[in-house]
């Protein structure tokens, strides 16, 4: 089985868990990325289940509203039931390093809101410690230069991402050569860092259920 198959076997799976746990009519928030988007294609089977959407990204709104599926502003929405997303590293704790798309801060705060976060990756994202992929970082344009020195100060060798702007408006630095043993504490340090918008690691709010494609099937875990 290749990735990209360990891929849209995790999002039929993950379609199924949102069948069976996530009440008729809820709202439903949609995360960013390659395996996200195997699941919004899966969803479209079940969208008359859902009372909408809420998505991390614009091109995730783009993709669910192809399918005939309702998407809100999280603004105009009182809860989330469920986000599902992908990851770029998650380690045994459920801490997760997201952003590798570039939608960060939009999925942070879809997570911050939901009640049930899924993260669904395959098992070439499970770390025992996170850092292997370079963490994102959002800042303001004007603050590179700074966050950067600050971030270098941190132990880590930061990169601006050439030719991307993000949904808001904002600047990607990608941090090279972190190994990362306090997930929770890290993502502390680096939003305190003056013109950081958010960070990459997603573990003060990280997942509650891990759906895992290995080459033996999907895998379920719980934090």
């Amino acid at each position: 089985m290749t990735q990209d198959e360990m891929k849209q076997a995790v999002a039929r799976t993950a379609c199924d868990y949102v069948a069976e746990h996530l009440p008729v009519g809820a709202i439903l928030g949609v995360g960013t990325g390659s395996t996200a988007n195997y699941f919004i294609d899966q969803i479209a089977g079940i969208k008359e289940r859902l009372g909408g959407t809420v998505a991390s990204s614009e091109a995730t709104a783009r993709r669910l509203a192809g399918h005939g599926i309702r998407v809100f502003d999280l603004n105009d929405v009182e809860a989330v039931g469920m986000y599902v997303d992908g990851a770029d590293e998650i380690d045994g704790s459920m801490a997760m390093v997201k952003g590798g798309g570039g939608a960060l801060t939009r999925e942070k705060i879809v997570a911050a809101v939901a009640r049930t976060f899924v993260c669904i990756c395959d098992d070439s994202k499970r770390v025992g410690t996170l850092g292997r992929f370079p963490l994102p970082v959002e800042v303001i344009a004007m603050a590179r230069a700074h966050v950067s020195r600050e971030l270098a100060r941190l132990g880590g060798r930061p990169k601006l991402r050439e030719g991307l702007v993000t949904d808001n408006g904002n600047q990607i630095i990608d941090v090279h050569g972190l190994s990362i043993t306090d997930p929770v504490g890290f993502e502390t340090r680096i939003n305190q860092i003056v013109g950081v918008v958010s960070n990459g690691l997603f573990a003060q709010r990280g997942a509650d259920v891990l759906l895992l494609a290995t080459l033996d099937g999907v895998q379920t875990f719980l934090r």
